[in-house]
């Protein structure tokens, strides 16, 4: 639709829409990461911000949108002389996963340089974004090293390009907005550290409030042109602020006791690095100018720890975001705020937009955005309204009585109550080696679309990605036969190369997981949880999906279906109960099937199946037979398909029969024990043509089992 969704009409999501408005205020925030389930108005509320920021004077011509007043001395369409500017609407630039890094940094313009032989650069996405907004939807699902760019740039406020023979700087300052939904995958700690905020939002459970996000959306969608007039009001009246707390901004005081409040915050909850203090006072600056006043306060703080140091508090992708505002408040409350002299009140809520009433605005009842999301607006301190489902309560203690061990027969007992996993520690490396080709990820080499340029070829169809020094040594032979020796370079299509890169791609991680009675000794199941817990955290490390396939009674189950979110497995895996026969072949021909429909969907990805047991099979389940046959020839119906294979061997014990490692030579795999599995242990592990295990950096040792 040509008409933007208002941004005043959004419900809820008040968190959201003031960490955008601060972001407005003041760019050196370093924009936002919105988190958040699918349909919450996340694309909705940010595509509608660009219409709340004024207007830019650029000079006519230039293609980066300098400034007539203060011109970029480096522009490269410049030197800019003095002269009236043009006026435009602040533009949005929306980056696509898919998109190159020539597409985002800009290139050598080859259709100049072909023609005229001249070294053109042909601006990418950041210039087009400066003194606008960047917004990079799933930007978890962007390569690693196309958010390494952007992310510099936005930092720096500035573009280098070296590449092609093109040494080219210019200005890059922009509103820089992601948006993702964890279930598709995290972002590194290193990346969600270069943005400035971040918010999780989430569709109100409240059905009056639901309601209201389905008014406003189909009155929107029946009448676009009439629905934003009638809240073009309140769109004015949060413009005509914006420019207000952008002009009040270099007026605004942060005193010291804002500053020791600023400190404290981030050693009490001891973030990382000073990255989070720079941003903390910022927001807080912020903050006052979008209240209309010119000194911080203990209430400016508090809201810019709220939304600057949930994402940096996570260590690794198991902990839980948000921050303890009890503990908070009891930092803050160490510092009293200065008595402020002469001061204006701050307004009583930043909330922009106002209550419409039951009956909608304009006596009309409208709906949510083009992604829903919802919530009636807040009131009190204006934190985020829309609350995910409340938590179940913890499990009751575990019983000090120790389990009871299983019988030999491991007659199906009942079913045990969930143990908690043991600390995750580092693990040697599962690799499955050879040249493949897929997604960019960090673990096997591989073919891929992104990566370091490592020779051309003839294109096979359309051309994708020039190799320009080949295609002219390809065409230097011919030029005395084609008679413009000495008059300029003839190209012709037989004499064009395209480029072949070699990056790191991603696998499929599937673990199946016995579950049964031979593995239901609490203390062993700990350390089997702890171990998988290990192999997740590096799954996640190197970009890679991860699947959860589990096993007792008489089935299989399938946990987790492949993805990349793997806090989400180590949920799932956290209350996996245990108990019940050992149906192995029903978990591996489980697996099995899994790896058939992935395999379908990206033919590219290559699996790791990881298979943690002790080797006991004691039921058929329902395939009916002999256990141990059936689980050696599920085995051996993965090896012929070339799948690789680790087994992590949790038998415990002075008498061990070895049942793992027979099953790991029926895989054509090796077979690894729980100490063997730590990165400092000692044990030699088996390779084989397709799985290797390397060892990756020395850790402090400690028992698994």
């Amino acid at each position: 639709m040509s008409t933007p969704y208002p941004f005043t009409a959004v419900v809820g999501q008040t968190d959201l829409r003031l960490a955008l408005l601060l972001n407005a205020v003041s760019p050196a925030v370093g924009g936002v990461l919105v988190r958040g389930e699918k349909g919450t108005a996340k694309s909705t509320a940010v595509r509608a911000l660009s219409a709340l920021l004024p207007a830019v004077d650029v000079v006519p011509g230039c293609r980066f949108s300098c400034a007539p007043a203060a011109p970029d001395p480096g522009c490269p369409d410049g030197p800019h002389g003095s002269g009236p500017g043009a006026a435009r609407a602040a533009r949005m630039v929306e980056l696509p996963v898919g998109a190159s890094e020539d597409r985002l940094v800009g290139a050598l313009d080859i259709e100049r340089a072909l023609a005229e032989g001249v070294k053109a650069f042909e601006p990418g996405l950041l210039a087009d974004a400066h003194r606008g907004i960047l917004y990079v939807d799933e930007v978890n699902l962007l390569h690693d090293h196309l958010v390494d760019v952007l992310l510099d740039a936005a930092a720096m406020g500035a573009s280098y390009v070296e590449r092609e023979g093109v040494s080219v700087r210019h200005a890059a300052r922009f509103l820089l907005v992601g948006t993702m939904n964890p279930e598709e995958g995290e972002l590194r700690p290193q990346l969600l550290d270069r943005f400035g905020l971040t918010v999780e939002v989430a569709a109100s459970r409240e059905p009056a409030q639901r309601v209201e996000v389905v008014r406003r959306r189909l009155a929107y969608e029946d009448d676009p042109a009439g629905f934003a007039a009638r809240w073009s009001g309140d769109e004015s009246a949060v413009r005509d602020r914006v420019v207000a707390a952008r002009a009040l901004l270099p007026q605004v005081s942060l005193g010291d006791t804002a500053l020791l409040q600023i400190a404290a915050t981030c050693a009490g909850f001891e973030v990382d690095g000073m990255r989070a203090d720079i941003v903390m006072a910022r927001t807080a600056t912020a903050l006052a100018a979008w209240a209309g006043r010119t000194t911080v306060l203990k209430e400016d703080v508090r809201q810019a720890a709220l939304l600057a140091l949930p994402h940096r508090r996570r260590r690794n992708p198991f902990d839980a975001p948000g921050l303890d505002e009890d503990r908070l408040d009891e930092i803050l409350d160490r510092f009293p705020d200065e008595d402020p002299q002469d001061e204006p009140g701050p307004e009583p809520d930043p909330d922009p937009e106002p209550d419409p009433g039951p009956d909608g605005p304009e006596g009309g009842p409208d709906g949510g955005g083009p992604d829903g999301g919802g919530g009636v607006p807040p009131q009190g301190d204006g934190r985020q309204d829309a609350q995910p489902p409340a938590q179940t309560p913890d499990p009751p203690a575990e019983s000090p009585e120790p389990a009871p061990q299983p019988s030999a027969q491991e007659a199906g007992g009942p079913e045990q109550a969930a143990v908690r996993a043991d600390e995750p520690f580092r693990t040697r490396m599962l690799s499955v080696p050879g040249l493949g080709e897929g997604a960019a990820g960090r673990r096997s080499r591989a073919r891929t679309a992104h990566g370091r340029t490592t020779g051309a070829q003839r294109p096979r169809g359309q051309l994708t990605k020039l190799h320009l020094a080949a295609t002219v040594h390809a065409a230097a032979p011919h030029q005395k036969a084609r008679g413009r020796a000495g008059r300029g370079l003839v190209l012709r299509k037989d004499d064009l190369r395209q480029a072949t890169r070699e990056g790191r791609e991603g696998n499929l991680v599937l673990f199946v997981v016995d579950a049964s009675g031979s593995m239901a000794a609490r203390q062993r199941m700990s350390a089997v949880k702890g171990a998988v817990l290990s192999l997740l955290l590096d799954a996640y490390q190197r970009r890679d999906k991860v699947g959860l396939v589990t096993f007792r009674g008489a089935a299989a189950e399938l946990a987790l279906p492949p993805t990349s979110s793997v806090d989400t497995a180590a949920a799932r895996l956290e209350k996996l109960p245990t108990g019940g026969r050992t149906p192995l072949a029903s978990g591996l021909l489980k697996a099995h099937e899994v790896l058939r429909i992935e395999r379908l969907r990206d033919p590219s990805r290559r699996p790791l199946l990881v298979v943690v047991t002790d080797g006991r099979a004691t039921s058929a389940g329902a395939l009916g037979g002999d256990p141990r046959e059936l689980t050696a020839r599920s085995a051996r119906l993965l090896a012929a398909e070339g799948v690789a294979s680790v087994v992590v061997d949790c038998e415990s014990g002075p008498v061990r029969l070895g049942l793992a490692g027979t099953l790991a030579a029926d895989l054509g795999g090796p077979a690894v024990t729980l100490d063997g599995l730590r990165a400092d242990s000692l044990a030699g592990l088996v390779k084989d043509v397709r799985t290797a295990v390397t060892t990756s950096a020395s850790h402090t040792t400690r028992r698994a089992a």
